[in-house]
């Protein structure tokens, strides 16, 4: 870290143990609340003010309304010496982030270029995948297919990191769908990424943003694992994805997999949250069938409807089926559960009242 001026002193942090240099300017900004602090009066140490959790909010707040003649001299002070060292810093990043968001161009393009070789490692490091994210947000289209290129090799690793993820799915929601490279890297793992906590929000801003033809085969090689995928617990956000907004014939088959399988799955943590979302999305016609499942009989004779009233996630399955069946079904529905309420009254549920107040 080579942001340090000519005439710094030690100063000594509040807990004692680590000791950090701070210019006389600086300390007199952290010390001097009276003085009234123009930009002009910290020029020559715009670095190590950016390194500051003060002198960064002071650059910040300045940045916005700042002249074109006051921003150069800050970006000059950065660039190209010390911008992956402010990108990187717990309070530097800030900065940068501004000049994205209120610098020329010109100033967005060069810093944009000085970033692009070590995208993949900056992606993934906490405070620098912020200002990918915003510089992705700010760059001319050309300078966006750098970065995507860049990334190509890396796009799995990406995707898989608590911050890096975030910069896949800013690149999915905001550079043309014809550009993303990187989308063909994701065949072959679908029940991976579903199943993983970052990989199943990055599926579903594919689904969400991208077409047809890149979508298809990532929803054909979805469905081979549907069963499984709903009853993950991340797997089943993205089939309840598919049920929200999937194309007719994706719906379909969604609920095609439920069907037979209505009692099992809503009484299990995850798949039940796809029930209720199948039950509200279904056309009328799935609907009916799905909760008839519910109200027949297995053939031991034991009710299902029995069975979820004192399940602690079915209970939520029956609620929904409640709420959405057709007045006649709905009708039959409560019929069926009524007797059921009796016997309820040894358990101790608030199941029931909630059916109760549903019904």
């Amino acid at each position: 870290m080579h942001y340090y001026n000519h005439g710094a002193q030690f100063a000594r942090r509040r807990d004692g143990d680590a000791i950090a240099l701070r210019s006389p300017i600086l300390e007199e900004f952290r010390t001097n609340r009276s003085r009234k602090w123009e930009l002009c009066d910290i020029y020559g140490h715009i670095v190590e003010f950016s390194g500051d959790q003060h002198g960064s909010r002071f650059i910040q707040q300045k940045i916005e309304t700042a002249s074109s003649e006051e921003k150069q001299i800050i970006f000059d002070e950065i660039v190209p010496d010390n911008t992956l060292q402010l990108v990187q810093d717990v309070f530097g990043n800030y900065v940068i982030q501004k000049l994205f968001e209120h610098g020329t161009q010109v100033h967005k393009t060069i810093l944009a270029n000085a970033i692009e070789p070590h995208i993949a490692q900056l992606s993934v490091q906490m405070y620098a995948c912020r200002v990918v994210q915003k510089a992705i947000e700010y760059i001319l289209p050309e300078q966006q297919v750098a970065i995507v290129k860049e990334l190509e090799p890396h796009v799995l690793k990406c995707v898989k990191d608590a911050n890096g993820n975030h910069v896949v799915q800013k690149l999915i929601e905001r550079v043309p769908a014809e550009r993303l490279s990187f989308i063909p890297a994701f065949k072959g793992s679908v029940f991976e990424l579903s199943t993983h906590p970052y990989g199943c929000r990055v599926l579903q801003r594919c689904f969400e943003h991208l077409g047809e033809e890149q979508t298809r085969p990532l929803m054909d090689e979805l469905h081979k694992y549907i069963i499984n995928l709903m009853q993950d617990q991340f797997g089943n956000y993205v089939v309840q994805y598919v049920l929200e907004y999937g194309k007719q014939h994706d719906r379909a088959l969604v609920i095609s997999k439920l069907r037979g399988q209505m009692l099992h799955m809503s009484r299990h943590k995850f798949a039940s949250n796809v029930c209720e979302k199948a039950l509200l999305t279904a056309d009328s016609e799935s609907r009916r069938a799905l909760i008839q499942e519910m109200m027949t009989s297995k053939q031991d004779g034991v009710s299902p409807i029995a069975t979820m009233m004192k399940d602690q996630y079915a209970n939520y399955v029956l609620q929904r089926a409640v709420s959405v069946a057709e007045p006649e079904q709905k009708r039959e529905l409560i019929n069926r559960i009524k007797p059921q309420l009796v016997s309820m009254r040894r358990y101790s549920s608030a199941y029931s009242k909630h059916l109760l107040s549903s019904m």
